[in-house]
Order: structure tokens, then sequence, then C-alpha cells
């Protein structure tokens, strides 16, 4: 009897160390940001160029990512999981250490375009693993487990990496990024498993086999195949309209970071302390809606949750939507629509992804590529987008009201194939 329980027990422990181990590797890209983001007016003036030429560092890390996503998931799917990601990881270790004694602004963008590269296997190899052990509910929850861990880090990144930068300079900021880079690569070689489903029969023996499985090696024109099995992506409708949909989620999210300092600091007078404080209480909506998920998953499964989350952001949105463009100066009147809408956000994207991938078993880590580099394909356009509308409340009202009139419209395309069937 006990070892009947002992099982069980055993197999949740390696569930929840997986899922910290994934959500880690996730989290290092966003890091890379944010932990880097006080350094940009020090970067300036120690390299001698502007404010606005130091920007070209974050859309190097952005440009970077979405190249390699796109180049890690077929890898991935020829060769497994591990062996892309450890050394994806080893990449970004040595490009941080080069960013940390880049002598020159274009240097200094070139090895961060190399470091989002690097990353970039964190977030593809992470859903992948998850689609090959799970599908349905379960793997919805353990997407919205995932949102969890990545959304933790990037709540302190800021303030770790602005006082590290006030104390010692901004480039200790980039050699820390390459220590944890370092203590990710270790953990994957260590503790990731090989998922891949022809080296593992079964989720549950997934879980609990020792972690390092033999390698098999890929089938000739394998490799080929899996770039190519882009081209059947991008034809199957249901798949883009889903993978679109926590592009657009994080359309909304990206508009309210864009445009945070002009309408917090400038139009609610949130300065310093308070800025902060505020900043993080919204980053707790997203890791709440998300577990809020996990909660539910089971019992009404993933397609209604998308719709609930769908609907409450075209509803939220529309309340944060009114206030933004008349100009109101009453922080209520912004601050509760935006967090319901930030809360929805974790209903939309763990239930998106998971239609989206379940699918293309034999082809997770390409799919999940597309879905990844999507959303950052958006989350960059968003950037320009608002730079271009004004980057303020209006530039924001605009792009939440675009983002969830269609998050609305795709979802009502594909709802008729992924809506649940009624039983008598």
């Amino acid at each position: 009897m006990s070892a009947l329980r002992t099982a069980p027990d055993s197999r949740t422990r390696s569930t929840a160390g997986l899922v910290v181990l994934l959500g880690t590797m996730a989290a290092l890209g966003a890091v890379t940001i944010d932990l880097y983001l006080p350094s940009l007016p020090e970067v300036a003036e120690d390299l001698a160029t502007t404010g606005a030429r130091t920007q070209m560092t974050i859309t190097g890390v952005l440009v970077g990512s979405a190249v390699g996503q796109l180049v890690v998931g077929p890898l991935s799917d020829t060769f497994g999981r591990r062996r892309p990601a450890i050394v994806g990881f080893a990449v970004y270790v040595l490009a941080c250490l080069l960013c940390s004694i880049a002598p020159n602004l274009p240097a200094l963008v070139a090895f961060r375009v190399l470091a989002g590269a690097g990353a970039a296997a964190g977030a593809v190899i992470g859903m992948a693993v998850i689609r090959d052990l799970f599908t349905g509910p379960a793997a919805a929850r353990l997407m919205s487990r995932l949102v969890l861990v990545i959304g933790v880090a990037p709540l302190f990144a800021p303030t770790v990496g602005g006082a590290i930068a006030a104390w010692t300079g901004w480039r200790p900021v980039l050699a820390l990024l390459a220590v944890a880079g370092t203590g990710v690569l270790l953990a994957v070689w260590r503790h990731l498993p090989e998922t891949r489903p022809e080296l593992r029969d079964t989720p549950a023996e997934a879980l609990a086999e020792p972690v390092v499985a033999p390698v098999v090696p890929p089938r000739p024109g394998r490799l080929l195949r899996t770039f190519v099995g882009y081209g059947a992506l991008l034809r199957d409708r249901r798949f883009l309209a889903l993978a679109v949909l926590p592009g657009l989620a994080m359309a909304t999210i990206m508009s309210y970071v864009a445009t945070s300092p002009f309408i917090l600091q400038e139009g609610f007078g949130l300065e310093g302390t308070a800025f902060a404080v505020y900043f993080a209480l919204n980053g707790t909506a997203l890791v709440g809606g998300s577990q809020l998920n996990a909660a539910l998953v089971e019992r009404f499964g993933s397609p209604r949750l998308l719709r609930l989350g769908v609907s409450a952001s075209l509803v939220f949105g529309l309340l944060l939507t009114v206030p933004l463009i008349s100009g109101t100066h009453r922080l209520v009147l912004f601050a509760v629509p935006l967090y319901l809408l930030l809360l929805s956000v974790g209903f939309v994207m763990p239930n998106a992804v998971t239609l989206a991938l379940e699918p293309y078993g034999d082809s997770a880590g390409a799919a999940a590529a597309l879905v990844t580099a999507l959303q950052s394909g958006v989350g960059g356009l968003v950037g320009v987008v608002v730079g271009l509308l004004g980057g303020d409340e209006e530039a924001m009202g605009a792009v939440v009201l675009g983002a969830v009139v269609l998050q609305v419209a795709l979802l009502a395309a594909v709802w008729p194939g992924i809506r649940p069937k009624v039983t008598a």
C-alpha cells in the first residue's frame, strides 16, 4: 500500500520540479531584457551614444529571440529536446560574457542578438516538453504553472538590475546574466529529461525514469522535413488563429508596458516606489489568472476557458478604452479594468497554446517555435505602433481595442473546430 502511495507522490514532485526548470528556462529571455533596462542611461553615457540608439540593445534581444526560436524548434524535433537546449544556453552564456566587455555599441548590439538567440531555446523547448508529456487539460494546467514561474522573475528583475547598476555599473549586470545562464545550463544538463516520443513510451515513464536518455540519431532527411513543416503549419488556419491569440494577448500587455511611464507617471503622478509597487501589483494579475485557469481547466476544459478569457478580455478591454480615450484622471477607472484585463490574459495564453500544439505531437518543437515567434513578433510590433500613435493613453486605448476585437474574431473563426462535444 505504501508503495502505491509513494509512486504518485514521486511523480508529483518530479512534475513540479520539471515545471520549475522549464519556467526558469523560459524566463531567462525576459530577465535578459528586464534586468538590463535600468542600465540604459549609463550605457548611453559610457559608450558615448544616445538613449534612442541604446534601445537597439533591447530590440536586438527580441530579433535574436525570434530568429532563434524558428531555428531551435525544428532542431529539437530532430535531435531531441536536451541537446538544442544545452547548446542554446551555452551560446547564451558566451554571448552575455561578450556583452559585458563590448567596446562599443555595434558590438554590444551584435552580442545581445546572439544572447537572444541562445535564450530562445528556453520558451520553445519548454512548450515542446509539455506537449511531449501531456495533452488536454493536463497540458493546459502545466502551461498555466509555467506562466507562474515565468511571471515571477521579471517582476523583480528591474529592481535588482537597477541596484546592481547603481553600485557597480552596467557591465557587471550583463556578467550576472552570464552567471544566471550558467546555472540554467547546469540544471538543464542534470535534470532536463529527453521527452521526444520515440525516446519515451509514456508520460509517467518520462517523469519517473532517469533524466539522461539514450539519443536516437535523426533519420536521414528529417531535419529538412521539420523546417519544411513550417509550410504545413502556416497553411493550417486553425493553428494560425490559435497561435496568434497569445500574441494578441501579449499586445495588450505590451501596450501597457510601453505607455506606462507616460500614463502612470505623468498622467496619475505615480513616481518612484509607487510606480514600482503598482507595476508589480499588475504583474500578480497575469500570474493569478493563469493559476485560476490551472485550477479550473480539468473541470471545464481548455476550449470553454479560452472562450471565457477572450470574452472577458473584450469586456474589460472596452471598459479600459473608455477612460483612456476620454482622458480621465481618476486612477481607479484605469486600474480596475486593466487589472481584470491582465487577469483574463491568464486564461487566453495557456489554453490557446495547448489547443494549437495538440494536433502536432510529432512536430511540437516547430509548432511551439512558431507560436513563440508570433508572440515575440506581435509584441515587438506593438512597441512600434504605440510609438507611431504617440505613446500616450490614446495609443494604448487604440492598441487594446484592436487586440481584443481581433481575439474575438479569430476565436469565432475556429470555434466550430475546437468547441467541446456535447454528450447525451
